[in-house]
């Protein structure tokens, strides 16, 4: 990142746990925000311990979405921890809490009560569903918001069960929207002193990131959106998809699409393909052709897939200007070290875990992505934060209990 990072001197209070919150915070630390996450001295974040693989190190799940953070152990059912955190909120720029509906305000650190500590702070809250809606004391998870966000129901073969994508949208795409959001708030407040408070919906950021799905459900009559498999909603224009390719391992495909905006597309794959002698076949000619006859299209695609790996397909249909994909498995991603060369991925030192290599913010600033540092041990910054928060030189853990 060229010259100062952009958020250097934005104070984050973060009292989020799990992946929701985390995710945002982690993303405003990459771009230079002092986030300071506010744990339970017990077991911590309860994500320190999902999928755990020794005693007392932090799992993988916590360390991906904690990078770049400060700790300090506060128990916020403690008159003193208490005092402490309202005391930290008085500096704060930002203050973001993901607890379950009702517990922030019953531990006594509402938007109200923060507010009139701090007039100016942008306060945010990531909730499961929201307010005045019939499941709003709800607890959902990122499956959950899935699920009734929309997202499942347009996922999965057409013939079968919806299914959950394995990325984790209903977390991390929450967070996201948050961080978004809180940047526009940020950049308000500096034009005029204001505040703000911040709420989103885990479902309702679901309803978000599923547009097209609405889109195609307005144009072709009102139904719901069906399920397409590995296609676009409603089914695309053939061909597009997954094909099969050389090797038969179970993410030996390559995906291939040929873009009804562009005609010249399908007339590229087919000279690829050696099949010049279909360039003027009715059957194939054009878009609403090839719908048609979709199944003939993709068997067409399909036996000449089968005849290459995966990358080869793409290297050949690539360089033909025609949009394709191999499906690339996590081990193969981290296997290709031209990542960490650009900094996408890099490696963290970790005191307990050791060395391990992560995924960053991909955005470049200035040609290169910004360097990022691993996560935090639990109250790892105790002292520090008192320090360069509160100007004091005493340091006293104590220990946060579960809302």
């Amino acid at each position: 990142m060229s010259g100062e990072n952009c958020l250097e001197g934005l104070k984050i209070l973060d009292l989020t746990q799990f992946e929701a919150g985390p995710s945002c915070t982690e993303a405003l630390a990459w771009m230079g925000a002092d986030v300071v996450k506010v744990e339970n001295p017990k077991v911590g974040d309860p994500g320190r311990g999902i999928g755990r693989t020794g005693t007392n190190v932090d799992a993988q799940y916590f360390l991906q979405y904690n990078s770049s953070k400060r700790s300090i152990a506060l128990n916020l059912k403690d008159p003193e921890g208490l005092a402490t955190v309202k005391r930290l909120a008085a500096q704060a720029d930002v203050m973001i809490e993901n607890f379950a509906p009702g517990a922030i305000e019953r531990l006594g650190l509402g938007y109200d009560v923060i507010k009139a500590i701090n007039p100016a702070i942008i306060y945010c809250q990531v909730k499961g569903f929201g307010e005045g809606t019939a499941y709003e004391n709800n607890l959902a998870f990122d499956m959950i918001a899935q699920a009734v966000g929309g997202l499942m129901s347009i996922t999965g073969e057409e013939d079968g069960p919806p299914c959950k994508p394995g990325a984790t949208i209903g977390d991390t795409g929450t967070g996201m929207l948050m961080a978004v959001s809180i940047l526009g708030a940020y950049v308000r407040r500096l034009r005029t002193g204001q505040g703000e408070h911040l709420q989103v919906a885990m479902q309702d950021a679901i309803l978000h990131y599923i547009r097209n799905a609405f889109a195609y459900m307005e144009r072709s009559g009102g139904g719901a959106a069906p399920r397409a498999g590995s296609k676009t909603v409603g089914g695309g224009w053939p061909p597009i998809g997954v094909f099969p390719c050389k090797g038969g391992g179970p993410n030996d495909y390559v995906y291939i699409f040929a873009s009804p905006a562009n005609p010249e597309h399908w007339n590229r794959l087919l000279k690829v393909m050696g099949r010049e002698d279909l360039l003027d076949d009715e059957r194939y000619n054009t878009a609403a052709a090839r719908v048609e006859h979709a199944d003939e299209v993709n068997a067409l695609v399909a036996e000449w897939t089968k005849q290459h790996d995966k990358r080869t397909a793409m290297k050949l249909v690539g360089e033909a200007t025609v949009p394709s994909g191999a499906v690339l498995d996590t081990r193969e991603l981290a296997d290709d070290k031209t990542f960490e060369d650009r900094k996408i991925r890099q490696t963290m030192h970790h005191p307990k875990v050791g060395d391990y290599v992560m995924s960053g913010w991909p955005v470049r600033f200035g040609g290169e992505p910004p360097a990022i540092g691993p996560a935090p041990l639990l109250d790892e910054h105790h002292g520090s934060v008192l320090k360069d928060w509160l100007a004091e030189e005493t340091v006293q853990s104590g220990s946060l209990e579960s809302a």
